[in-house]
Formats: structure tokens, sequence, C-alpha cells
């Protein structure tokens, strides 16, 4: 029979101990109940707060954004004929899908001469038609070239279906290709989508979908927590009017993400 060497049974139990002691700071622990309300209840405070600027910064320009939607709608009307809006399924929410309007700057026949729901452009899951594209209409070059291409989605963040400041609204196909290669890509939309984002201080065409998806949910998990505080969305407005004002002023992924850091609310 053999003899049990207490020393050894000694070190069993402390290693044992050790490991039990090391799982407790390695093993992830559930939420608490007043961890996921407090939670909620910065979610509720954070969307209520973008609500508001929303709503009153879009309404306090409303007579400059108003002209410039009619003088571009009865160019089109003139130059290229009905219909001035090009209207389209995409996701703008988590599970939402909604009807979304913008300037028709192509031509009449863009869907039947390509699928928009594609993406055919190599490397990236976020662009299907280059800028240099002759399915362009000319007046819808020179919307595009200023950014109002969207402009009547203002229309939709005074609904409430859009938020001025957040991820670009998307149709389903190129989210379910962004999800294929990016499962974290729903994170995008931990806010409603909307007109502008960091990403936009980028430039749509010079960042990588890897880089844009951080970009993206960076600014969502901001936006949807108590570190929120409007002056993240009144800078980035500002930052977007500046890089369409002053072309070639665009900003690094790295210098996006940092503005969006010194941008947090600090703790109280």
């Amino acid at each position: 029979m053999g003899v049990i060497n207490m020393s050894d049974v000694s070190h069993a139990k402390s290693t044992s101990d050790d490991e039990s002691l090391l799982s407790e700071y390695v093993r992830p622990k559930a939420p608490t109940q007043s961890a996921r309300t407090l939670h909620s209840r910065e979610m509720h405070g954070a969307a209520t707060k973008k609500r508001i600027f929303d709503t009153a910064v879009t309404l306090i320009a409303a007579p400059f954004w108003l002209p410039v939607i009619i003088i571009c709608a009865v160019f089109i009307l003139l130059l290229e004929g009905r219909p001035i809006f090009y209207v389209s399924q995409r996701q703008v929410a988590a599970g939402q899908l909604r009807s979304i309007i913008k300037f028709r700057t192509m031509r009449r026949d863009a869907d039947r001469v390509l699928n928009r729901d594609t993406v055919p452009i190599a490397d990236t899951a976020f662009l299907n038609i280059t800028r240099g594209s002759d399915i362009y209409t000319p007046v819808g070059r020179i919307i595009e070239r200023f950014a109002l291409t969207e402009l009547p989605q203002l229309f939709h963040v005074l609904s409430g279906t859009m938020s001025l400041v957040g991820s670009r609204p998307l149709p389903t196909r190129v989210m379910d290709v962004l999800r294929a290669t990016h499962p974290e890509a729903d994170a995008r939309f931990l806010t409603s989508a909307g007109l502008t984002g960091p990403v936009q201080l980028v430039g749509r065409e010079t960042i990588s979908d890897a880089d844009r998806l951080e970009l993206e949910i960076q600014y969502g998990q901001l936006a949807s927590s108590g570190e929120y505080s409007i002056w993240l969305d009144f800078t980035l407005l500002l930052y977007t009017v500046f890089v369409v004002v002053v072309p070639g002023r665009l900003l690094t992924v790295a210098q996006a993400s940092e503005l969006m850091r010194r941008l947090k609310k600090r703790p109280e």
C-alpha cells in the first residue's frame, strides 16, 4: 500500500486554490440586475438627449436647409425630369427597415443597368458604385460633390426614423455581406442611422470596412451610454461641414477615433 505524501497533498490543494482564485478574475461574470437596470437607464437617457438635440438643431437650421432642398429639386426637375427623389428600403436600426428618401442623382434606368443591392467594388462592402461612374447625371454629380444627396433625410430626422449623427442606413444585402466577414457588424446600429458620422470625416472611399466598422461601433457605444454628450454630435456636425467646404482636409481614422474619445462626457 502506497504512502501518501502530505506535502504533495498540500501543494495540490494550494494549486487548486490558486486556480480557483484566478478563475474568479478570468471568468466573465453575468451582469447583475442592478447593472442591467443602470445600463438601460443610461441608454434611455442618451437616446432622449440625442432626440432633443436632433429635433432642436434640425428645426433651428430649417431656414437654411429647406431652400437648398427646394433649389436642388427644381434643378433635377428642369434638367433631368421626374422622379426627383429616389426611395429604397434601408436598415436604420437593429431589426428595423424603413423606406429612405434621397435626391435622385443617377439616370432613371439606374436600377435596370445595375443592381444596387450587390457590392461589386473590391475590398469594400459599403460602396457599390464608384464616384466616377457614368451612371450619375450632370446635376447629380454636383449634388454628390457638395454632399447634398441625403439632405431630404432631414425629414426622417424630424420624424424620429433617423438621427443627425450615426451610421449610414444600409440595404439588407449589404448588411448580410458585412456580417459574413464582420460578425460584430450589427453593433453599428446601437443608435439610429444618421446623416453623418465619424466615417464621413475620414472619407468613405479611403477607409476599409474594418476601420469603418470600428469607428461606427465606437460612436454607437458612446452615443448609447452614460458617456454621451450632445457636444459629441455637435462637434461631428461641425467637422462634417468643414470637410465638405474645404476639400482635402479629411481626418485619419486615428484622428477621428481620438476626437470621439476627447468628447466623452466626463464622470461627475
